[in-house]
């Protein structure tokens, strides 16, 4: 498989994550969501899917460059490619806990965890492609602005 296609694979392998993470949403953010008190600086619910969108595709292109050095770095790929999995696993998971389970306080810890294996992955990625490693840091950076904002509705809601 060339570079190109392994890109596209890990996309739309995001990008479907992505989307059923949102059905889990969809709901809860008619009904559940709208109940909460929310700090000043919550975005309108309108930037999200945008921001997802392309975190997402930055997400897989990012992998797809990753796993395209398998040849070269079997084993530091593959463990780069684990992390990277087991991140977009708990990307989902915070989905299904906050507006699933409706738990802003597991959620919270949930994305702790979270961001540690997005920071993990990205100082992975980063050794092995070095574009690789920067398209993961808008990803960070919106994770760790989601922490704050998790914790805020948390502590607002309690």
């Amino acid at each position: 498989m060339n570079k190109i296609s392994k890109i596209l694979v890990v996309v739309v392998t995001c990008l479907v994550v992505g989307y059923f993470s949102g059905m889990v949403t969809r709901s809860a953010i008619a009904t559940w969501y709208p109940t909460l008190i929310k700090p000043s600086f919550n975005p309108p619910n309108w930037i999200f899917a945008p921001v997802w969108t392309m975190l997402y595709t930055m997400m897989g292109v990012a992998a797809g460059l990753v796993w395209n050095r398998i040849e070269q770095e079997k084993d530091a790929v593959t463990n780069a490619l684990v992390f990277f999995a087991i991140q977009l696993g708990l990307n989902a998971l915070w989905s299904y806990l906050f507006f699933g389970l409706k738990n802003p306080m597991l959620a919270g810890i949930e994305i702790i965890v979270l961001w540690l294996m997005i920071y993990e992955t990205y100082n992975k990625f980063v050794k092995i492609n070095k574009i690789a490693g920067y398209l993961l840091i808008p990803y960070l950076l919106w994770v760790s602005f989601a922490t704050v904002l998790n914790a805020s509705i948390w502590w607002l809601n309690r």
